[in-house]
This record gives C-alpha cells, sequence and structure tokens, in this order.
C-alpha cells in the first residue's frame, strides 16, 4: 500500500493489547474494540479510536487483525448483525492471529472470498514468544497468504515483532503447529530433567544456568528456568491449549503421511496435565504433573 493501512485489532488479551500498542507506536492508525471497554482503554488513552462493535470498527480499516483463541471465536467476530462482515465497506485483510487448524484457514479463507465477492481477504499469522515477546515488540509472527494480500499485513505485523511470509493461505499455521511440537517436546524435557534433579539434590536453578551454556540451551531455556527452580507454573499461555495445538500439528502431519511418534507423546502429555485439572497454568506445569504420577 501506498500510505500506511489504517489497522484495526480484536482481541486485547495478554497477547493482543500489547502488540496492538506496537502498533499504534509505530505510528500507524489504530482502531480497537473488546467486549470489556475497560479492557481498551489504556489504547484509547494512547491515541487508538474506539468502536462499540466489529461491524462499526471494519468501517474504518483496511487491515484487522484478531487475537482471539481459535477459529469458533473468529467467526464469532466475524458473523451477526454486529460482526465484521457487516460492516465492510472496502476491500478489508482480515489477519487470524489465532493458533488453529491449517485445514480450517484455508476453508475459511475461500468462504470469505466467496461471500464478500473477493472484497474480504484472510491471511493467516500466528505467533510465538509469548507474553514477553508480545511485551517487548519481539514476537516470531509466522505469515501465510497471497503476495498481495500478505504485502498490505505487512505494516501492521511488523510493527509486532519479525513477520515473515512462509506461503500460501495456511502455511503461517503449519509453522506454528511446527513451533508447537518443538515448544511442547522441550518444555517436558525440562519438567522431566528437573524432577529428576531435584529428587537427586541438585540445585536445579543452577543446573538450568549452567546447561543454558551448552547444547541443551534455548530460548525456552532461558525464559522458563525460574518456574522450574521455583515450582512457578503461575498462569502465561495455559497448558491446555497444546491439546488443541498438538492435534493440529498430527492432523497437517496426518495429511502428509508424516510419522511422528513423539508428537502423539507429547499429546498425551497435555491431554494428562489437562486432565489433572492443570490446564489453565502455564505449560511449565508439566513439571507438577511429573511429580505427582512418580511419587517417591
Amino acid at each position: 500500500m501506498s500510505t500506511a493501512p489504517r489497522a484495526g485489532v480484536v482481541g486485547l488479551g495478554v497477547m493482543g493489547a500489547p502488540m496492538a500498542r506496537h502498533v499504534l507506536e509505530a505510528g500507524l492508525p489504530l482502531h480497537v474494540t473488546a467486549r470489556r471497554p475497560a479492557s481498551a482503554a489504556p489504547l484509547v488513552d494512547a491515541g487508538a479510536a474506539w468502536h462499540a462493535t466489529p461491524r462499526e470498527l471494519a468501517a474504518h480499516v483496511d487491515v484487522v487483525v484478531l487475537m482471539v483463541p481459535d477459529l469458533p471465536d473468529v467467526l464469532a467476530v466475524l458473523d451477526g448483525p454486529d460482526g465484521l462482515l457487516a460492516g465492510v465497506r472496502g476491500p478489508l485483510v482480515v489477519v487470524v492471529g489465532s493458533t488453529a487448524s491449517p485445514t480450517g484457514v484455508r476453508e475459511l479463507g475461500a468462504t470469505l472470498r466467496e461471500r464478500t465477492d473477493g472484497l474480504v481477504s484472510l491471511v493467516d499469522a500466528p505467533v510465538s514468544g509469548g507474553q514477553e515477546g508480545a511485551e517487548a515488540g519481539t514476537l516470531s509472527v509466522m505469515v501465510g497468504g497471497a503476495p498481495h494480500d500478505v504485502a498490505r499485513a505487512m505494516p501492521v505485523l511488523a510493527a509486532t515483532g519479525t513477520a515473515v511470509h512462509l506461503g500460501p493461505l495456511g502455511a503461517g499455521q503449519v509453522a506454528k503447529a511446527c513451533n508447537q511440537m518443538i515448544v511442547a517436546a522441550t518444555v517436558t524435557a525440562l519438567a522431566e530433567a528437573a524432577v529428576v534433579a531435584e529428587r537427586a539434590g541438585l540445585d536445579v536453578g543452577a543446573m538450568l544456568d549452567l546447561l543454558g551454556g551448552g547444547y541443551a540451551a534455548s530460548r525456552l531455556l532461558e525464559v522458563k528456568k525460574h518456574r522450574f527452580a521455583t515450582h512457578d507454573h503461575s498462569p502465561s499461555g495455559p497448558a491446555k491449549f497444546m491439546v488443541k495445538d498438538l492435534g493440529f500439528a498430527l492432523d497437517e502431519a496426518q495429511r502428509s503421511g508424516t510419522a511422528t511418534a513423539q508428537t502423539e507423546l507429547l499429546l498425551e502429555v497435555f491431554r494428562g496435565v489437562t486432565d489433572a485439572g492443570l490446564g489453565d497454568l502455564d505449560t511449565s506445569v508439566v513439571q507438577a504433573w511429573v511429580e505427582s504420577r512418580t511419587r517417591l
């Protein structure tokens, strides 16, 4: 686009609110709406325009980022008399920031094109980096979509971190599924290692600091090592979301005929965590789940 796109953000939670703040700080016109107006108040005070409904917001934006949990939540924002689609007046790029089914995103893109005669197009752009990355503006943004649509959305997405176009619509979701496969494996390995070390009498914090200088080093170890050392599993990226995320990964693997023995086991781990009533806590709560299964 030759001029800065007018941006909208829907979903002002722990990820969406700081992302919206970075969009505003980048100098882009920002429009917001929320079920709880109080959640938008800091952004409005900083210069964002408030709209009571997605329908009202749609008439004022070129690109709208939906930071809601999954596709059913996306549909709830899009549809209905006060939904986004009811307010569309010109070309609009809808960016799905949710972690969702790649197949579902592809199907939704086709549906939106048909329902709006091509006026509304879809880009998928799930993120990685957690609340820390959202606050710092350092998210990894995995983008899928047609080049023209992605080009329109990029100035908005680039304000939140490093945004990379990886392929056609759904590519972002496939990348996020791969990301979650790695994250789930790493956090489970860290949890088991922490339990083994603690029961052997080691200083877990000192051990994880030391391992961070070797081949076991990772961004996840750096960010979460204090949680394993202090058993702090306070909410930040609920562990239960891994159940759906790993399910999407397995669906995509099946579609491509890929064997994923480890991912199947990881899905069982996070199902176990969730069934134990721990799903609303941070993913590091796998440590507590391991402890509960192997008490001495």
